[in-house]
């Protein structure tokens, strides 16, 4: 395999597992490094598909070009439509309070709709910032790189729609890791801290008469 882009590198021959995935990406995997590929491409990109040689490129002219000596196995599966992750209490209950208090995020945001369709799968709000732009934003207990990445990937779908983008991303928790928010800010994202307790009980005040 070798990759030629923002720099060249290349993969030696070994048996490895090639993922495409019906959003158009393509990513190359060893039998290691859990689930992060040894190298991938984000859609949109074309596949020219050879007996033995597959080339892939992407909107910004980067190339993979991947040599397939033997397979081992081709299988394809249609997974359907992806319900998404599904939340424990707490997490579940942090989206709704803040999707009822938008503010709480950042000044004079407001609330276009909660559980985004995005075709891979729904970002946890949507909003509208004070200038009027649209910010998608994703609600974790404990932020995390892998949350990250998941707000990354709604983003570039969000920014195909011309009635939202332009699109910015806002990645909310309790805590969010330091790699986290290094990851974050190299892709142009912000990070906010809340604390769940404290909106809990902002709530509750609300509804109380005396």
């Amino acid at each position: 395999m070798t990759y030629e882009g923002r720099l060249r590198a290349q993969l030696p021959s070994a048996t490895r597992l090639l993922m495409l995935k019906a959003d158009g990406s393509i990513s190359i995997h060893a039998d290691d490094r859990a689930y992060k590929p040894l190298n991938w491409m984000n859609p949109p990109c074309t596949i020219a598909m050879g007996d033995d040689e597959w080339v892939v490129t992407n909107a910004k002219g980067e190339r993979l070009t991947i040599t397939i000596e033997s397979v081992h196995a081709d299988v394809a599966h249609t997974l359907g439509a992806e319900p998404g992750l599904a939340k424990d209490g707490v997490e579940a209950e942090l989206q709704g309070l803040l999707a009822a208090h938008p503010a709480e995020m950042e000044m004079g945001l407001t609330l276009i709709g909660r559980e985004w369709e995005t075709g891979i799968g729904p970002v946890d709000l949507l909003c509208r910032d004070a200038e009027g732009a649209t910010v998608a934003v994703e609600v974790k207990r404990r932020g995390e790189i892998d949350g990250v990445e998941q707000l990354s990937r709604y983003l570039g779908f969000l920014e195909r729609d011309r009635r939202l983008a332009p699109v910015r991303g806002l990645f909310v928790a309790e805590r969010i890791a330091p790699q986290a928010r290094t990851y974050a800010a190299s892709l142009g994202i912000g990070c906010v801290t809340v604390d769940y307790e404290r909106l809990a009980g902002l709530t509750s005040h609300e509804l109380r008469l005396f």
